[in-house]
């Protein structure tokens, strides 16, 4: 029993003492250099395929970091605004602005759509209705009133009627699909009852197709070019702007208002003479049943 309890300390110690001698040769071994991804790159060289980074992957990476242009807006389109102006403008010569002005309307590529002048004793007044494109409207205006004498009015008013033209347009494309189908029922009529019928139908719905696409047309045409609705005028005579009528004058012209007012109110009681009559007759027979 002795002998057997020492054979098994003296193997207990053997394989002790080979355990410490394999770990103290793998402490002696010389530690492996594996290249970091950082080293690499210092080095100009590719990272390790087994990482899943390649050279090519690193030009992207180092073109990346390069500032991407940004492309520049693009102005919308899309959107469907009116724009109009009012001015009102005193002048010092009425013919002199009056080319300035054509010249300038032809320059910013617009044209005039309407023209009206009208004179007194001292002062002469042209009305225009001017049409520019819509992305020179501004510098028009400012080209328009920057000779004049005195601005008395300067409005500007701008609407925007992008909902309604998209709207229009759809409703018309869903027309126009409403109006094929029609025209199928139409091929399928079996009498002249149908026929009449499906084609009063059509009818209709062209008409509305016609509408909307004058709508949508104007909407595009006013959209596109601005208006600017100019008054100017020239003092001709500066004494008689100034100088307040005399008495007479003024008394003639009172006469002159009074005169009218009563042909007025005249021409008023002859426009309703059955009414007249008829209360002429009404009043005539109370008079004579109260004498009775």
């Amino acid at each position: 029993m002795k002998k057997y309890f020492l054979t098994g300390i003296g193997m207990l110690l053997l394989l002790i003492v080979a355990c410490n001698a394999k770990n103290s040769d793998q402490k002696t071994e010389a530690p492996v250099d594996v290249p970091s991804l950082n080293n690499q790159q210092e080095q100009g060289k590719p990272a390790a395929d087994t990482a899943g980074i390649t050279g090519d992957y690193k030009e992207e990476q180092r073109n990346d970091k390069e500032p991407v242009p940004v492309p520049a807006p693009r102005p919308d389109w899309d959107k469907k605004i009116i724009k109009t102006a009012t001015l009102r403008v005193q002048v010092k010569n009425g013919t002199d602005y009056y080319k300035t002005i054509r010249e300038k309307v032809k320059q910013y590529g617009g044209y005039v759509a309407s023209e009206e002048q009208t004179e007194n004793d001292w002062r002469k007044e042209t009305s225009l209705v001017i049409k520019v494109p819509v992305d020179q409207f501004d510098a028009a205006l400012n080209g328009i009133s920057a000779s004049v004498e005195k601005t008395e009015e300067r409005s500007i008013r701008s609407e925007d009627v992008t909902a309604e033209f998209v709207d229009t347009r759809a409703r018309m494309e869903s027309k126009k699909q409403v109006r094929l189908r029609y025209l199928e029922l139409l091929k399928q009529a079996k009498n002249i009852e149908e026929i009449l019928q499906v084609q009063s139908y059509i009818n209709t719905i062209q008409e509305e197709i016609d509408a909307a696409a004058g709508r949508v047309q104007y909407l595009s045409q006013s959209a596109a070019y601005s208006t600017i609705n100019l008054t100017y005028y020239e003092i001709t005579d500066e004494n008689a702007a100034n100088e307040r009528p005399g008495y007479f004058k003024r008394l003639g012209a009172a006469f002159k208002t009074g005169a009218n007012w009563l042909l007025d109110a005249g021409i008023g009681i002859v426009s309703v003479w059955p009414l007249v009559l008829v209360g002429a007759g009404l009043a005539f027979w109370l008079m004579k049943r109260k004498r009775m």
